[in-house]
């Protein structure tokens, strides 16, 4: 029976009625949540719901070298843990965590493994979910081959198996080879491990070998946990058939080599099986910028997260420069959130410095960030501009520099981004988060040749904001894409100037809902220049990217919101006029609107009433300059509401 599906709905039905499907979405069973201990209990609401699904909760410091990788699942409790890192046994009582339908709540820890004060933590939460994860215990019988069922609902991908009872090695089966997730042994020395996990089935796997059982599987009376994990499975998104985790292996090139997964990644487990190497960890939550150091964790060692290079996400799966010939495995799990957004609030926020607590981070959005833009709006200065992809580096939509490298520039919280204690409330942010249908981020590096790039924002880009991050070929103008004016023409967001016309920036060729378009132009494609692109689109209910023609009196912009805009962006195109930039934070009203300028230094101007409320959107008012109203002008905007 075929499938009904809307956007972003909730569900869908088949025709005729019937029992309604209900999509899953990676939001739904994954989650990295960091957060800082106070060596009291601490409730994590990451939107995971274990106490009725069941599932795995991670957790690791990532300040002090010491402090043990913890694991937590709902099969054996949670006042069970066992130790990645370790071939220790199980630890009853402190530590442990107690499962709730919305996340978990840590116990008060007084060995500080999970909660000491003033630590900060990661943890990852895995919900048990066919074609995504599954925990399975047994008892062994001491058999040589031990038939084990599971309810992933696909082979996996990947299996850990542990000991419980006793000390014994952490067993893994991962992308076809043989390994020990506590050492960093490459594969020819796990001998320990080989073929003790195997016939990995849809329903079944199998333990212990060679006419000999195996302790660290299944021994007489010993206790083991299993966590599988699928491969490429489907079974995810409206269509049920996208995938969110994939398990295997690549062969690395002795050169920066990009991989594909058909997605973006947020998390990424590495491992060097074919010589000695670390099982490294990876998340764009504690910082996984593109083409700079990554924070990362080692699963096998109680080592303190460290800033190293080691592989970083693309917008299709991810980039490592691996060893000629070498042979790395992997888990990869797909970039969140899936579900298009239905509540502005929840992918755009407004604050000024320390505004909102906690602090840091400076600016408060209540989500995490993925782009971050102020400026200090009551003197000169330049508008800052940075950026989850990017990690610590600086640009500025004034101006046609390359980015700069920005310590404070931090994107590891739960509810904002910005290391800093200040408070300045003439300072103002405008906070996003990337989500299907509203915004994207993709960065790239230029070839010179005319050519397309893979998106994620699942719908056609309307607008498309495009810097050069290095200007090795000069300094670069900040290159704007609207699709009311066209592929042939162009804006500069750091400029006054009206369209440009030209093939040489988007290649004659409009953006679909799958790629952007590139011409040969340094200012997009520079040979060796590194670039950042952001994508909007209309989302109902959320933004609107639009155009009016001005008449010089009063109209109204239908943007199709309900209870208004809380920012507009306005540009005229026919000819030359600023980027206004208005928000609801220093007042979008009746009265006078003071707006800020994104291609200049210039202070708020607070004097003037050039827009008003309107509850579809905005409203253009009969007051407002010939930049923004001309008779017969043609302007382009964007709208959040």
């Amino acid at each position: 029976m075929p499938l009904q599906a809307t956007s972003g709905a909730a569900s869908y039905d088949a025709y005729g009625g019937g029992v309604a499907a209900i999509p899953n979405y990676i939001e739904d069973v994954f989650s990295t949540w960091l957060y800082t201990g106070t060596g009291a209990a601490q409730t994590i609401t990451n939107g995971i719901d274990l106490s009725t699904k069941g599932g795995l909760v991670w957790i690791k410091d990532r300040t002090t070298a010491g402090y043990p990788h913890r694991w937590f699942d709902t099969v054996r409790g949670g006042t069970k843990s066992i130790r990645s890192n370790t071939t220790g046994a199980e630890t009853t009582g402190d530590p442990a965590i107690t499962f709730s339908t919305t996340g978990f709540t840590t116990s008060t820890d007084v060995n500080g493994e999970i909660s000491a004060s003033g630590e900060n933590f990661a943890s990852w939460t895995f919900r048990k979910q066919p074609k995504f994860f599954d925990v399975v215990t047994w008892t062994g019988d001491g058999t040589t081959s031990r038939t084990i069922s599971h309810n992933l609902g696909s082979a996996p991908g990947c299996i850990f198996v542990k000991r419980t009872d006793t000390t014994g090695n952490w067993v893994t089966l991962l992308g076809g080879y043989q390994m020990l997730l506590n050492t960093s042994d490459p594969e020819s020395a796990t001998t320990v491990a080989k073929g003790y996990i195997f016939n990995s089935l849809s329903t079944t796997f199998s333990v212990g070998t060679g006419g000999t059982s195996n302790a660290d599987v299944n021994a007489s009376g010993g206790t083991y946990v299993a966590y599988l994990f699928a491969h490429n499975a489907g079974g995810f998104g409206l269509t049920g058939t996208d995938n969110v985790i994939s398990c295997g292996s690549v062969t690395g090139t002795g050169s920066l080599t990009n991989y594909s997964l058909g997605y973006e990644p947020q998390w990424l487990l590495l491992k060097k099986s074919s010589g000695t190497g670390d099982w490294f960890m990876m998340d764009n939550m504690r910082g996984w910028p593109v083409d700079s150091a990554a924070q990362l964790l080692r699963a096998n060692t109680a080592d303190a997260e460290q800033n190293a290079t080691f592989a970083y996400p693309t917008s299709t799966g991810f980039a490592q420069n691996g060893a000629n010939g070498a042979t790395y495995i992997y888990i990869a799990i797909r970039r969140g959130p899936m579900k298009v957004p239905t509540d502005a609030t929840k992918v755009f926020a407004l604050d000024s410095l320390g505004g909102t607590l906690p602090n840091p981070p400076g600016f408060n959005a209540g989500f995490p960030v993925d782009l971050g833009f102020f400026k200090y709006k009551s003197g000169t200065s330049d508008w800052s501009l940075g950026d989850r992809l990017r990690g610590a580096q600086e640009l500025y939509t004034n101006l046609t520099s390359a980015e700069v490298a920005r310590a404070d520039f931090k994107f590891d919280y739960q509810d904002g981004w910005l290391n800093s204690t200040g408070v300045a409330s003439t300072i103002q942010s405008f906070n996003f988060q990337r989500a299907p249908g509203f915004f994207d981020v993709v960065c790239y590096t230029g070839d010179s040749t005319a050519r397309t790039l893979t998106h994620n924002l699942t719908v056609v880009p309307e607008l498309m904001i495009v810097k050069n991050r290095t200007n090795n070929n000069g300094n670069q103008n900040w290159q704007v894409y609207v699709s009311a004016l066209g592929n042939t023409s162009r804006l500069q967001l750091n400029t006054t100037d009206s369209v440009f016309t030209g093939t040489f920036i988007w290649n004659n060729t409009s953006p679909t809902a799958s790629v952007f378009s590139l011409g040969t132009s340094a200012f997009v494609n520079g040979g060796s220049d590194t670039y950042v692109a952001y994508l909007f689109a209309t989302c109902a209910g959320v933004s609107k990217v639009g155009s009016y023609t001005g008449n010089g009196t009063t109209q109204t912009i239908n943007c199709g919101f309900t209870a208004g805009a809380r920012f507009v962006l306005i540009k005229r195109t026919d000819s030359t006029g600023d980027w206004y930039v208005w928000d609801t934070a220093r007042g979008i009203v009746a009265g006078n609107d003071p707006y800020l300028l994104l291609n200049s230094t210039a202070a708020e101007v607070t004097s003037t009433d050039y827009i008003d409320t309107a509850s579809t959107g905005f409203e253009i008012s009969s007051t407002a300059p010939a930049a923004i109203n001309a008779n017969g002008g043609s302007f382009i905007f964007l709208a959040i509401s």
